[in-house]
């Protein structure tokens, strides 16, 4: 399966960005990008609406982990949906399953959450499941294989991702002792990230 493997922390201050929460620290020592054009003098100049838009466009590609091919599908898609495209882009991007076991608590990251997915420790209403891009939908029960609950990660997940009730989206419902997702309803524009300018995304796959 295709994946960006490059530095998460490296992609994070090419877009001034924490992608991952391992990358808070890095950004706070290092606010300038990384390589030589991070000096040079072109890179200190006031950037174009266009600079604006491939940032915001690679900043959200690279938050939810996707490629380019992957995300200039997924707008499309958002585009010929009813709505405001922008804020169906984000919803088509929070309601994948790496998604939605990262926004449930049960990964530090999206990026730990599709490894958990892609090694089938989930069952999607009964099934098990190994494709992070699922697309949940209301009605739809993630859970934990019984035989991945053994394993150590999960055996001390409130040690590595400590519940918080409070951060969990409206639109999906947690039992934590059962490890168990179930999904209530579609998620909101507000249920993204707040920092994300959608609109600026469109206008760059409108140019």
């Amino acid at each position: 399966m295709a994946r960006d493997t490059q530095s998460i922390v490296k992609m994070s201050r090419r877009e001034g960005y924490a992608l991952h929460p391992k990358a808070h620290k890095a950004l706070a020592k290092r606010t300038t990008m990384p390589g030589q054009a991070a000096n040079s003098r072109g890179m200190r100049n006031k950037p174009s609406q266009y600079s604006l838009q491939l940032r915001e466009k690679q900043k959200v590609k690279r938050l939810y982990g996707l490629l380019e091919k992957q995300f200039s599908n997924l707008m499309a898609e958002a585009s010929r949906k009813q709505g405001q495209s922008g804020e169906n882009l984000l919803q088509l991007l929070e309601r994948r399953m790496d998604n939605a076991v990262y926004r449930s608590g049960l990964a530090v990251s999206r990026r730990a959450a599709r490894q958990l997915v892609t090694h089938g420790h989930f069952h999607l209403n009964g099934r098990r499941v190994d494709i992070p891009s699922i697309r949940m939908k209301e009605g739809d029960v993630l859970v934990l294989r019984d035989g991945s609950k053994k394993n150590e990660y999960f055996k001390h997940i409130d040690d590595v991702s400590p519940a918080s009730p409070d951060t969990v989206p409206t639109w999906m419902k947690i039992n934590r002792k059962k490890f168990e997702i179930t999904i209530t309803g579609i998620p909101a524009r507000d249920d993204a990230e707040p920092e994300i300018n959608e609109q600026l995304i469109v206008e760059y796959y409108s140019r």
